[in-house]
């Protein structure tokens, strides 16, 4: 029997059936479990489910009976991989659970920055509107998307989804790839530095990699068009945060739409919540992954990952 330790249980949400873990004959719930509480509850673990506990050299070190590390996520970054390996525990990620989510939530703020939603929404409830006495007002002009080009940065599951969307509305797209795989795609692949240069709405959707870390900086939003529209729901830390929020205070770009930051929660002093113009950024709270449906097939797919591996199967697994 495997002893079980399920930490985060809340990243999953309330409403997520986790009934069938009770199968489990010994597993504990933890709700909110912050980084120095761990060990403590790990530490006699044989396998362990998480989502954003660190389990570095120490923590791996402090848990002797570790043989599973369970993530209930696609990335993997929180976890030392080859000091894993090295230990002879498997570590075994879930994915494509949330691909139609994540482009959903690209799609809508896209669509929201490049519409002025916020603008014209602010002019209806202020009243505004009401006092003009013209029936319509165009004082924030838009551009339709079939106009657009389209640049997605990393075409995979999440990228191709958002790709097929945006040329289903007519936009041009484009895209760039930093996985060193070279594959045949409908899309036009470009050079980093001619996408940032030439396309009007450039979502962001790679992962995190040594790479793509920073990959926009001041240098890049300077040689971007000043009416370009940065979606990033791939990682915080892509995006240099202080250059976005200088270019768009500087309005060396039109709008953003994070929902990633490269702290998270975003901290409170964080120029993102003084922007000169807060109606061109779009900031949610890492939610693009998480409809209800994706939430619950995400706990479905780690239940089999656990539940397998217990039987002597390995899937999914991240550190092979």
């Amino acid at each position: 029997m495997s002893k079980i330790v399920f930490l985060q249980k809340e990243t999953l949400g309330e409403d997520v059936d986790l009934e069938k873990f009770n199968n489990f004959e010994d597993i504990s719930f933890y709700e909110h479990v912050t980084q120095d509480q761990v060990i403590n509850y790990a530490k006699d673990a044989e396998i362990v489910i998480t989502n954003k506990n660190l389990f570095n050299k120490e923590v791996i070190d402090s848990c002797p009976h570790l043989k599973l590390i369970a993530l209930t996520a696609t990335g993997a970054n929180n976890v030392d991989l080859e000091y894993a390996k090295e230990k002879g525990i498997v570590v075994e990620n879930v994915s494509g659970y949330s691909t139609d989510a994540v482009a959903q939530l690209t799609m809508a703020m896209a669509l929201s920055l490049v519409e002025r939603l916020s603008h014209y929404d602010g002019y209806v409830k202020s009243g505004t509107y009401s006092e003009n006495g013209a029936f319509s007002y165009f004082g924030n002009p838009f551009h339709t998307l079939s106009s657009l080009r389209w640049g997605i940065v990393g075409l995979g599951a999440i990228g191709r989804k958002v790709a097929s969307i945006a040329s289903a509305f007519g936009a041009e797209v484009v895209y760039t790839s930093f996985s060193g795989v070279d594959r045949k795609e409908e899309y036009e692949r470009v050079s980093f530095e001619k996408l940032c240069r030439e396309c009007d709405v450039i979502s962001i959707h790679s992962p995190l990699t040594d790479k793509t870390h920073h990959l926009f900086d001041e240098e890049v939003f300077k040689m971007m068009k000043s009416s370009a529209i940065l979606i990033n729901v791939g990682r915080g830390p892509i995006v240099e945060e202080k250059a976005l929020v200088k270019a768009l205070n500087n309005e060396e770009i039109y709008g953003a739409g994070l929902d990633v930051y490269e702290k998270e929660p975003l901290e409170k002093s964080s120029g993102l919540l003084q922007l000169t113009y807060p109606e061109r950024a779009i900031l949610t709270p890492h939610v693009g992954w998480g409809s209800v449906e994706a939430r619950q097939k995400c706990a479905d797919e780690v239940y089999e990952n656990v539940r397998l591996f217990i039987e002597g199967t390995l899937r999914n697994v991240v550190n092979e």
